[in-house]
């Protein structure tokens, strides 16, 4: 199945006789006049959420066709694969083991494979070492350093717990190679009770290790011993040893960064939330992948989602998708399902290296709810293009401040409203001006309760298997990340110009503002 190309299937065919329709004449509207059961047939119940999915540019046949080019692309086989820890990363010869890792460390059951068996050993590590950090009064500040997956993944859960901390520790993360970042950082610390986190699967990462010299540096500057202050977390422990770090936690090789929350890269969520805590979030994901698992593909949260993905992609040619999380601690999320997304599934060739002909993974971009309303969503409303809008939102909230939780939701839900229903200028409003079009596509992920661990769990692990989904059915490797790698190795080339100035053989862009920006520099010094 991993070369078979998607267009040549039956199910390809018959959606691309049916994406005229539903690009230009079909009308959300009129669907739901016709179609009273049209919120309970496009609804789907998953672990700690629903998910309607009935305001978006399908019914029944679209939908059944979708379901059967999953069927024909081997969808059910992978997702086995996947779960199994099977090698499921045919570039780099890999499983992607995070989600085998979940259910085998939170179903107590014997690890299938030694291999995953010694993942649950060093996730137990983990957790033993975060409540060592939790009981060491001397420590203050936890400072974790990581970029990619090895950042995203942490301060996204994070923030989305705060409430459910059971520390008085202050945790910051640092990712970015600007220096600002660090520095604004280290400025709220104390060297004596800072404690380091570095996350570099391959312990070569360069932003994060420039980032932990300085803070090394830091730290020997008021005399503190760097080894009694720095944990690495790495999936190459003899490459951090070597180095000198003595305190290292040990992550999988086959785990994309990505999906690195799962691992020992959890690190300073566990030490913010507990050990307790950081079960029931692994717990929620493993529910949420016992759905994947077993739930028909009908009925099935993530696989319907991936699959709607395709359709406004390779389709309708809906080149984007707004996430809009109406919960402030979800701030992160639009963030962090860049990466998730469009790292996995922003290719262009299938599996066996052949070039796509078809539009695959979407730009993802958005904000928090209501802020987004008074930035975008005027052109969300009334722009030239549509984009279809991704809801977030929590049924209970965990603050006791009245006169806000409901509100919002109202928010949320008339949003999505407005977009599908549209209006018309009335009496004494400006034609055209105050014309709002409508139909315009939205799904709705609504939690049953408060934004709580294991709901968030299950909300990334969701997020996790629908992008799989979509990879799957275009045919492509969702687990490598080759685009990353170019600007890096050009960037060290340059790097070895600036001592010297050599621009040579550059083309007169990059050699002008290497030079206007070295001028500056030496203006500054």
């Amino acid at each position: 199945m991993a070369d078979l190309n998607p267009q040549t299937t039956p199910a390809w065919q018959a959606l691309e006789r049916l994406a005229g329709r539903y690009a230009l004449g079909f009308d959300l509207r009129q669907a739901f006049a016709t179609e009273p059961k049209r919120f309970q047939e496009h609804s789907v119940r998953a672990p700690h959420m629903l998910v309607d999915l009935s305001k978006n540019l399908w019914e029944a046949p679209v939908v059944e066709q979708l379901l059967a080019l999953a069927m024909q692309m081997g969808v059910p086989e992978r997702r086995n694969q996947l779960l199994n820890g099977e090698i499921v990363n045919q570039t780099e010869h890999q499983a992607a083991v995070h989600a085998a890792l979940r259910l085998a460390f939170t179903s107590g059951s014997e690890p299938a494979s030694p291999a995953i068996a010694q993942y649950c050993a060093d996730l137990s590590a983990m957790l033993a070492m975060a409540e060592t950090i939790r009981a060491d009064e001397t420590v203050h500040d936890v400072v974790h350093i990581g970029i990619g997956g090895s950042s995203l993944g942490p301060e996204l859960a994070l923030q989305a717990l705060r409430p459910y901390w059971r520390t008085q520790l202050r945790i910051h993360v640092v990712s970015n190679l600007d220096g600002h970042d660090l520095a604004e950082t280290l400025a709220l610390c104390h060297p004596a009770h800072t404690l380091f986190i570095a996350a570099s699967k391959s312990w070569s990462t360069f932003e994060t290790l420039q980032n932990l010299r300085s803070a090394t540096g830091w730290l020997q500057q008021s005399g503190i011993n760097p080894a009694d202050r720095i944990v690495a977390i790495t999936a190459k422990p003899h490459v951090a040893q070597a180095a000198g770090v003595k305190h290292i936690l040990r992550m999988p090789a086959d785990l994309g960064g990505r999906y690195s929350v799962w691992s020992a890269v959890g690190l300073p969520v566990a030490v913010a939330i507990g050990e307790a805590g950081f079960r029931e979030l692994l717990a929620g994901a493993a529910a949420m992948d016992a759905h994947f698992a077993q739930a028909p593909l009908a009925q099935n949260a993530p696989v319907l989602l991936g699959l709607l993905d395709v359709w406004y992609s390779s389709f309708l040619h809906l080149p984007s998708r707004c996430v809009a999380p109406y919960h402030h601690r979800l701030r992160r999320l639009p963030a962090y399902l860049q990466q998730l997304d469009m790292e996995s599934n922003g290719k262009t060739v299938r599996q066996n290296g052949d070039a796509v002909a078809y539009a695959t993974g979407m730009a993802l971009w958005g904000e928090a709810g209501t802020n987004g309303q008074h930035a975008f969503f005027q052109w969300l409303h009334q722009g030239a293009q549509r984009t279809p809008v991704e809801f977030v939102a929590a049924s209970q909230a965990e603050h006791a401040l009245p006169g806000h939780h409901t509100p919002l939701l109202a928010n949320a839900v008339a949003q999505a409203q407005a977009l599908m229903r549209g209006s018309k200028a009335g009496p004494g409003q400006l034609p055209g001006h105050q014309d709002f079009p409508g139909n315009r596509p939205s799904t709705f992920l609504l939690l049953d309760g408060p934004l709580n661990p294991p709901a968030l769990g299950a909300l990334l692990a969701l997020y996790e298997h629908r992008t799989f989904v979509s990879g799957v059915v275009w045919g492509i490797n969702s687990f490598d990340q080759w685009g990353v790698e170019l600007g890096k190795l050009l960037a060290k080339d340059i790097l070895q110009r600036v001592p010297g100035g050599h621009w040579q053989k550059l083309d007169a862009s990059t050699a002008g503002l290497l030079n206007a920006a070295c001028v500056a520099s030496e203006a500054h010094s």
